[in-house]
């Protein structure tokens, strides 16, 4: 009994490690990649940009708005991820970043957008500091300054999911405020 036990409480832990991992680095339709029948690239650039305006509208910044160009760069940057759908940043820093894996195919925009944004709870505008494990992904998408976005989405060959958002201007200036 305790054999199972541990190998049924090893499985819990492994899933429960394994269902979401986000990292980041600090109006066309095009660029919005989309593998699935039911969310059309309209769809899924009209879900990029409400998601993240609906946490800037929180805190009094300007929405952003859809950019191909930068939709063109995070689409050929997450088909470069496709094989193994590694969480790395692209190169280059020209623009801020964020990135989303999923475990398998179930994850909508929202859904990764929002683990981006549930950040928020860390976050502490007073004293401009993070007291959880991670605030740079929410800081980006509601910099004050970043105007433009431009995301994708693929299917990796795993089964699993890819998300990446481009930003400019970027944010995440060490020792200033997003907003």
């Amino acid at each position: 009994m305790a054999c199972f036990s541990s190998f049924v409480l090893l499985q819990l832990l492994i899933g429960a490690a394994t269902v979401c991992i986000a990292s980041a680095r600090n109006a066309t339709t095009e660029g919005a990649v989309v593998k699935s029948p039911r969310v059309s690239p309209a769809t899924a650039v009209a879900e990029f940009v409400a998601s993240h305006n609906a946490a800037r509208r929180e805190v009094g910044v300007p929405p952003l708005t859809w950019d191909a160009k930068l939709a063109r760069f995070a689409k050929a940057y997450a088909n470069q991820r496709r094989e193994n759908c590694e969480l790395v940043h692209s190169s280059g820093y020209t623009y801020g970043e964020n990135i989303f894996w999923g475990q398998g195919r179930r994850w909508a925009i929202p859904d990764a957008v929002g683990k981006w944004v549930e950040e928020k709870q860390w976050y502490h505008h007073n004293t401009n500091s993070c007291s959880g494990p991670e605030c740079t992904h929410y800081t980006q998408i509601v910099w004050r300054t970043t105007q433009r976005l431009g995301c994708a989405k693929i299917i990796c060959n795993s089964g699993d999911t890819f998300i990446v958002c481009e930003y400019y201007p970027p944010g995440n200036y060490v020792g200033a405020r997003p907003y």
